[in-house]
């Protein structure tokens, strides 16, 4: 997978992207990230890329020629979406993750910033995506978010292919517990049930715990 990042501060993504499960997966290339910053295609001596906003207002809006030329600059895979993150898109979801993961080739991600975008950008982009009900400083965190999201999904990223479908929200529902050594920590016993060696009694336990977390934490998973 090859992932594009239109982005004003390509410095942002420099330890995210080396760190962890992220920076193996880049480095094994299961996908590649391209950094592409718009201010390298405005075309004023002040390399300006954003300007007031037409009828007044607070803030500024970045203008769409160097959008525009950062995104046309890219090469275009056959199965290509273009997201540009705000908090007036989808929500983040792990079906979206995995919907990201499986069904494309190529993602073109436009970080925002300011007040947001001319609205013309709006031709270039295929899917608005948001990480939540909030505004945040810039588009790049958003990003980083979805960019972790759909990576950890693709073949050969997380070691064991079993934990990915023992998470919270792949069967919609919540994860259970998780307990490892000591068996006892001030005071505080693992439960009987995980010592017992019962696997079928573990699972069952391990399903209870999941309807159970659900119900109190997130209830609306249960009816959507």
């Amino acid at each position: 997978m090859r992932i594009d990042i239109i982005t004003l501060f390509p410095d942002f993504f420099t330890s995210p992207l080396s760190s962890g499960l992220l920076g193996k997966a880049l480095a094994k290339e299961i996908a590649t990230v391209n950094l592409v910053n718009p201010r390298d295609f405005a075309t004023d001596k002040h390399k300006r890329v954003d300007d007031e906003p037409y009828g007044g207002g607070v803030g500024m809006v970045l203008k769409p020629e160097p959008l525009f030329a950062a995104v046309e600059s890219l090469p275009v895979l056959p199965r290509r979406e273009v997201i540009f993150m705000t908090p007036q898109g989808e929500p983040m979801k792990q079906q979206l993750f995995k919907d990201l993961a499986t069904n494309y080739d190529q993602l073109a991600i436009i970080c925002g910033h300011y007040e947001g975008v001319d609205e013309r950008v709006m031709h270039l982009v295929t899917r608005e995506v948001s990480l939540g009900d909030f505004v945040l400083t810039c588009g790049e965190i958003p990003a980083l978010a979805l960019i972790n999201g759909v990576i950890r999904l693709k073949p050969g990223t997380v070691g064991k292919v079993e934990s990915l479908h023992a998470e919270s929200f792949e069967a919609g529902l919540l994860d259970y517990p998780h307990y490892t050594r000591p068996a006892e920590f001030r005071g505080w016993k693992v439960p009987e049930v995980l010592l017992s060696g019962n696997h079928a009694e573990i699972e069952r336990w391990r399903y209870e715990q999941q309807l159970q977390r659900t119900c109190d934490r997130r209830p609306d998973l249960l009816t959507d």
